[in-house]
């Protein structure tokens, strides 16, 4: 499912036109990157948590020489499904 079939199912159910969920679903996204970025973590209920996480270095391998080569840490955005989500996807 692509954004535009999220925002057309949701409209479906919420009898809401398509240009308002869209808008909903936009500021919704940058809220949780913004506060995510910022080093917060946003938490719903149900369906999970967003979180900063720090992925450390590591010695990694260029595929195309095999020469082994430092691949240095960073600071990536981390999902973690919530019970409820995770039983659902495991029926």
């Amino acid at each position: 499912m692509n954004k535009a079939e999220l925002v057309s199912a949701i409209a479906l159910k919420t009898k809401m036109n398509k240009s308002q969920i869209e808008n909903f679903l936009d500021m919704t996204v940058t809220i949780i990157q913004k506060t995510v970025s910022s080093g917060e973590e946003v938490k719903i209920v149900g369906f999970g948590s967003f979180c900063k996480a720090i992925r450390k270095p590591k010695m990694g391998r260029n595929p195309k020489t095999g020469q082994t080569m430092n691949v240095p840490g960073t600071i990536i955005p981390r999902f973690k499904p919530g019970k409820d989500f995770k039983d659902l996807v495991k029926k």
